[in-house]
């Protein structure tokens, strides 16, 4: 992974060592896991997960970015975990915005999203591993203290395409046309799948609807759309996709 630690370099910060083996009368270190996602049930699952390691603790837990925002203000986690879902900001945005207050919390994305399109975007905005949510109990004990090392997680298959992307200095892991989006297209993509309208969405993501049209606009000379009503369709069918395909 050294390849990606140079195209994705860390903030600077205190470096955390890997948990070291517990020895009679000595305490080993709890680091503070936040969990942040909108499944109830989901968050319950981890925090189990978690609490039951020796060094690992969760310290809280929030449904929405806002949440997620004061929680890290107040608690000061170790590691976050977060999904690219969220009511609101969706995940990519609150890595940003958790990023610009607080350079030295570990970030780990949870998510059922394709991995090819949202892995490398977490990366870039400052996460340090992806986890597909399919996987997350089986290894997220080990992407937890592999990214608590310092070290990016992402999945075999997903490490070998980006170190092929640079290998060939391709700009995106994917042919997917709508790699060329930026993550606020996306997130507006996303939404319009889901039958959102320009001043909702607008409302949503703290927008003007005059924006949201000069997105829409470039999203369809990105993807070769000629009108509203081809996005649109685009859109729904591209969601209707990836909620299969999860």
């Amino acid at each position: 992974m050294r390849g990606l630690a140079r195209k994705f370099p860390l903030q600077k910060m205190k470096v955390v060592e890997e948990p070291p083996a517990a020895h009679d009368g000595q305490e080993t270190k709890s680091y503070r896991v936040l969990i942040v996602d909108d499944h109830p049930v989901f968050r319950f699952g981890l925090m189990q997960l978690l609490n039951a390691e020796t060094d690992l603790t969760v310290c809280g837990e929030a449904k929405n970015a806002p949440q997620a925002l004061d929680a890290v203000r107040k608690l000061n986690p170790d590691l976050v975990l977060l999904d690219v879902s969220l009511e609101g900001t969706n995940g990519i945005e609150l890595i940003k915005q958790i990023r610009a207050e607080n350079s030295k919390v570990l970030i780990l994305v949870l998510s059922m999203h394709d991995e090819s399109l949202y892995a490398l975007r977490a990366l870039r905005a400052g996460a340090q591993g992806y986890l597909k949510k399919r996987e997350a109990l089986a290894d997220l004990v080990t992407a937890t203290r592999e990214v608590l090392a310092r070290k990016i997680h992402v999945s075999r298959a997903l490490n070998d395409q980006l170190l092929f992307q640079l290998a060939r200095g391709l700009e995106n892991p994917t042919d997917s046309p709508v790699a060329q989006l930026t993550d606020r297209e996306l997130e507006i993509l996303q939404l319009i799948g889901l039958g959102h309208a320009t001043r909702q969405i607008a409302g949503e993501l703290h927008l003007s609807p005059k924006t949201i049209e000069t997105h829409r606009l470039h999203m369809r000379e990105k993807l070769g759309l000629k009108s509203s009503q081809e996005l649109v369709r685009f859109a729904v069918e591209w969601v209707s996709q990836q909620q299969t395909n999860t």
